[in-house]
C-alpha cells in the first residue's frame, strides 16, 4: 500500500558511514535522517555490490531530490531495521506529519491546566492496510480425507507381504523434488559456521606369524682330561680333517690378513660426492668379559697402560642392590676384590690378576715408574701394586701383524698352523694368570672413613746436581699421590721404598701363614710398623657454618713440589715404636703448628661432591699477622648446577684451565678463573649421564655415557647444542670410558657397563684427526663464551 516506502537494511560500517547508528544518531525519539543523494552514489561506486544501497540503485538514481529521507525503524514495522522514502511528496507528507505532531505536543503541553480534554484527531498513514495484510486469512479450499474399515475387519489379524508398487495404479506416487521460485529468498547477511575433521581410515595389517622354536647355547666349555686330549690330538681322524681344511683355511686366513672383509665398497665409491658429511662411527673391535671375576658385578674403572700397547686394566665392584636381589647379596661375598688386566692380542687368556683386600672404586697408573698402581678402595684403603715382575709378560703379548713372516716359511708352516691354533684353544683353560698381592695398604685409623672415589698422581720431584745429572732428594718426602673421599678428605701421600714395600709383603705372607698354623704353636716373628700414612690431609668443610663437601672428583694443576717435617727423618727404629699421636695435619683444624708451609707452588684445585656441586678452593694457609699462626682458607666458589653425584670431573688436555663436569641429567665445561658459571652447558637430559672423557687428539670433542647404554659424541666445531653422533653400545648403564691413543694407526675407546662387560671400540679417522686450525677455533669459541658470561 506504500509504494514509496522501501525496507533497507543498514549494517553498523554503513550506518558508521553515513551517521546514523541505530540507538546513538537515530533513536525512537529522533528517527529519521536525510543523507544528500551525492553521497550515497559516492557510496554505490567505492563499494559497488557490497553497499547497503546497491538493491535499490535503480530508485536512488531516479530520485528527483538531492537529500533523501532515512527513517529507523527499530520494531521492524516494514521487516528493517531502516527504510526509504522515495518520493519527494512521501517526504514532505512525512515532514509536515512530524511538524504537526510536534506542534500538538506543544499546544498539549500549553493545554494541561484545561479542564476540558482535547482529542487528538486520527490522521491515517496508511497503516490500515498494513494490518489488513498482515491478517491472517484462508484462502485455499482445505483437503479432507476420510479414512474408513468395514466394522467386521476391526481385530482382525493382519499380515504383511512384499509387492511392486509399479505393478499396480494409483498405488505409487512419485514426488520429485524441483526448485520453487516462491521461496527463493536473497539473503544479505547469513552467520555460518564450519567444523574441520579429520579423515578417519580404517585400515588392518596381517602379521607374519611364527611358531617357536627350541634353542639351547653351551655357556660352559666342555673340560676334558689329558689322556682324552691326547688320544683326541694324535687320532687318525683329526689328521684326515686337518689334512682336508688346512689349505681352504689357510687360503682363508691370507685373504683375511690381504683385504679387509668389513670394508664397504659403496661408501668408498660415494667418498667423493659425500666429501662435506664425513662418516661418523665407533666400530666394535673387542669384548671382555670373565664368568669368574666379573659375574653380577658392574666395573668401576678402567685404565690403559701408559708404556705397553694393547694392555688394558678394570676393576670391579659389587653391583648396587636392588629389592629384586637382596636373596643374592650374599654369593656376592664369594667373588674377589681383584683388578684384571688384559691385552687386545690375546683376549682368552688374563695376563695379570691384581688382588686387593676390598672392591676398587678407583685406580691410576703412575706416570713415572708405570709399574706401580695406587688404588682406592670402597672402605676408605689406598693400596699400592708393583707388577715390574712382570712387565716382561706384557711386553711378549704382541699383534700377529708385528711378526713378519717370510713367504717361504709360510707355505711350509702350513700343516702345523691349524693343529698349534687348536693346540693352544685346548690348553687355554689349564693355565692361570698369575696372581700379584699388593705391596702396601694405608692404615685403617689413617686413612678414609668412606670408599676413596678418585685418585690421582702428582710428578715426582728431583734434584740436579753438580755433575749434571739428577739424583733423588731423600731427606725430603715427596708427595706423589692425592685422593679424595666423600667423608669431606683429601689426602697426599708419599710412595713407600722399595725396601718398604719388600717388608710388606714378606709380612703378608707371614701373616697368612700364621692363619694356616696351629693356634698352640708360638709365633717368634717380631712385628713390625709398616703402616701407611698419609703426609697432609685437607678437611672441605666450612667452619662457619658447618657446610659439608664431601668430593667424589678431585682435579688439581700441575705442579712440583716438596713436603718437607720439621726436623730430621726418623730411623727404622723410631717408626716400630708405636705412635700415638695423629701422622698428619689437618688443613682445617687448630692443630697445624707443626706443618712446613710451602712456597711459589699451585694450590688451588677443583672437587666435585655428591650434591652435585663444583667447588673450587685453596688448601694453602695464610699466616695471621696479629696470632702468626696459619689460618685456614674459605672455599673461594661453589657452583650448585648438577642434581645427582658427580661422575666425572677431568682437564682437558689441550687446555690447562678447561675441564669437564659429568653428573645426574647435565653435563658442564668450566673454565678457571671465571666466576660466573660455567661456559658451555648441557640442557636438563630425561636420562642420566653417567661418564664423560675428552678426546686425546681433538680438543673440541669429548665422549658422554648415559644410563640406557648409549654414547653421545659431542664436536663443538659442528654442534653445541646437541651431540653430533649417537651410537648404542649396551642395554646397560655406561659405568665408564677410557680412550687410548698410543697407536697413530688406531685410536681405541674402552667403554664398560654395568653388566661386567668391557667394549673396545675402534674410532673413526674423522674423530681423530683434528681439522686445520681446531686448536685455535675451539679456543677463540671459548674465549666468545667467556666474553659472552661477563
Amino acid at each position: 500500500g506504500h509504494p514509496e516506502i522501501f525496507p533497507l537494511l543498514l549494517t553498523a560500517k554503513t550506518q558508521e558511514i553515513f551517521n546514523c547508528r541505530a540507538d546513538e544518531d537515530v533513536t525512537e525519539e529522533n528517527y529519521f535522517k536525510c543523507i544528500k543523494k551525492e553521497d550515497i552514489i559516492q557510496d554505490l561506486k567505492t563499494r559497488a555490490k557490497s553497499s547497503d544501497f546497491h538493491p535499490f540503485k535503480k530508485v536512488i538514481l531516479e530520485y528527483p531530490g538531492e537529500e533523501l529521507l532515512v527513517v529507523f525503524d527499530p520494531s521492524f514495522q516494514y521487516g528493517e531495521n531502516f527504510y526509504i522514502v522515495a518520493s519527494e511528496e512521501a517526504k514532505e507528507n512525512f515532514l509536515k506529519s512530524l511538524a504537526a505532531a510536534e506542534e500538538r505536543e506543544e499546544t498539549e503541553e500549553e493545554n494541561i491546566e484545561e479542564t476540558v480534554e482535547v482529542h487528538k484527531p486520527w490522521v491515517s498513514l496508511g497503516s490500515e492496510k498494513e494490518v489488513e495484510e498482515e491478517s491472517v486469512k484462508e484462502r485455499d479450499t482445505k483437503i479432507k480425507y476420510k479414512i474408513s474399515r468395514v466394522r467386521r475387519k476391526f481385530g482382525a489379524p493382519i499380515t504383511f507381504t512384499d509387492k511392486n508398487a509399479a505393478d499396480e495404479k494409483e498405488s505409487y506416487a512419485e514426488c520429485t523434488a524441483y526448485e520453487d521460485d516462491t521461496f527463493s529468498i536473497k539473503m544479505l547477511e547469513r552467520d555460518v559456521g564450519v567444523q574441520m575433521v579429520p579423515k578417519v581410515r580404517e585400515t588392518s595389517t596381517q602379521t607374519k606369524w611364527t611358531y617357536p622354536k627350541n634353542a639351547s647355547t653351551q655357556y660352559y666349555p666342555r673340560q676334558l682330561s689329558n689322556e682324552a686330549k691326547a688320544e683326541i690330538l694324535s687320532s687318525e681322524t683329526l689328521k684326515n680333517f686337518l689334512t682336508a681344511v688346512h689349505l681352504r683355511v689357510e687360503i682363508a686366513l691370507q685373504q683375511n690378513e690381504i683385504m679387509n672383509v668389513f670394508f664397504d665398497d659403496w661408501k668408498a665409491l660415494a667418498k667423493d660426492q659425500e666429501e662435506g658429511k664425513p662418516d661418523v662411527y665407533l666400530k666394535e673391535y673387542q669384548s671382555f668379559t670373565d664368568v669368574q671375576y666379573l659375574k653380577n658385578r658392574t666395573i668401576s674403572c678402567v685404565r690403559w697402560h701408559p708404556t705397553i700397547y694393547g694392555i688394558i686394566a678394570l676393576s670391579a665392584r659389587e653391583q648396587p642392590l636392588d629389592e629384586e636381589q637382596v636373596n643374592l647379596s650374599n654369593k656376592s661375598l664369594l667373588h674377589e676384590s681383584v683388578i684384571l688386566l688384559w691385552s687386545l692380542f690375546d683376549p682368552l687368556c688374563l695376563q695379570l690378576v691384581l688382588k686387593a683386600p676390598e672392591d676398587i672404586c678407583c685406580f691410576q697408573f703412575s706416570p713415572s715408574d708405570p709399574n706401580i698402581i695406587a688404588g682406592g678402595c670402597v672402605d676408605g684403603q689406598v693400596v699400592l701394586w708393583d707388577i715390574s715382575k712382570h712387565e716382561e709378560k706384557l711386553e711378549s703379548t704382541k699383534p700377529v701383524a708385528d711378526e713378519i713372516i717370510d713367504s717361504s716359511e709360510a707355505f711350509n708352516m702350513v700343516n702345523v698352523s691349524v693343529l698349534s691354533i687348536l693346540q693352544c684353544i685346548c690348553m687355554s683353560g689349564k693355565t692361570e694368570p698369575p696372581l700379584v698381592r699388593h705391596c702396601a695398604a694405608s692404615s685403617t685409623p689413617y686413612c678414609h672413613t668412606k670408599p676413596a672415589t678418585d685418585v690421582q698422581w702428582l710428578p715426582c720431584d728431583f734434584e740436579e746436581n753438580q755433575k749434571g745429572g739428577t739424583s733423588e732428594n731423600k731427606d725430603e718426602k715427596k708427595l706423589q699421590l692425592v685422593t679424595c673421599s666423600p667423608d669431606c678428605s683429601v689426602l697426599f701421600w708419599d710412595i713407600p721404598s722399595i725396601e718398604r714395600r719388600e717388608q710388606f709383603l714378606s709380612e703378608k705372607i707371614k701373616q697368612e701363614r700364621r692363619s694356616q698354623m696351629p693356634p698352640g704353636d708360638p709365633d717368634t716373628d717380631e712385628d713390625l710398623d709398616l703402616s701407611w700414612k698419609p703426609l697432609i690431609k685437607i678437611n672441605l668443610r666450612e667452619r662457619d657454618n658447618n657446610t659439608e663437601y664431601g668430593p667424589t672428583r678431585i682435579s688439581l694443576r700441575k705442579m712440583q713440589y716438596r713436603y718437607k717435617p720439621p726436623g730430621r727423618a726418623k730411623s727404622w727404629s723410631a717408626l716400630r715404636a708405636p705412635i700415638k699421636e695423629s701422622p698428619y695435619t689437618e688443613m682445617s683444624a687448630s692443630s697445624s703448628k707443626n706443618l712446613q708451609l710451602l712456597e711459589n707452588i699451585s694450590t688451588e684445585f677443583f672437587v666435585g661432591n655428591e650434591d652435585g656441586e663444583v667447588v673450587y678452593s685453596e688448601w694453602k694457609k695464610k699466616i695471621d699477622t696479629h696470632t702468626a699462626k696459619p689460618v685456614s682458607q674459605k672455599h673461594s666458589q661453589k657452583y650448585s648446577l648438577h642434581t645427582e653425584t658427580i661422575n666425572t670431573l677431568q682437564k682437558s688436555p689441550f687446555f690447562k684451565d678447561v675441564f669437564l663436569s659429568v653428573g645426574g641429567q647435565k653435563f658442564a665445561i668450566w673454565k678457571e678463573g671465571v666466576t660466573n658459571g660455567p661456559i658451555l652447558h648441557s640442557s636438563c637430559s630425561a636420562g642420566r649421564y653417567t661418564a664423560g672423557q675428552w678426546s686425546l687428539t681433538r680438543p673440541g670433542v669429548f665422549f658422554i655415557g648415559r644410563d640406557n647404554g648409549n654414547i653421545d659424541i659431542w664436536d663443538l666445531l659442528k654442534k653445541t647444542h646437541e651431540p653430533s653422533h649417537l651410537q648404542n653400545i649396551s642395554k646397560s648403564v655406561i659405568t665408564f670410558i677410557s680412550p687410548s691413543s698410543a697407536s697413530a694407526e688406531q685410536h681405541f675407546l674402552a667403554v664398560s657397563d654395568n653388566l661386567g662387560v668391557l667394549h673396545i671400540l675402534e674410532i673413526c679417522q674423522t674423530l681423530c684427526h683434528p681439522s686445520s686450525n681446531e686448536h685455535a677455533k675451539v679456543l677463540d669459541y671459548f674465549e666468545r663464551e667467556v666474553k659472552y658470561l661477563k
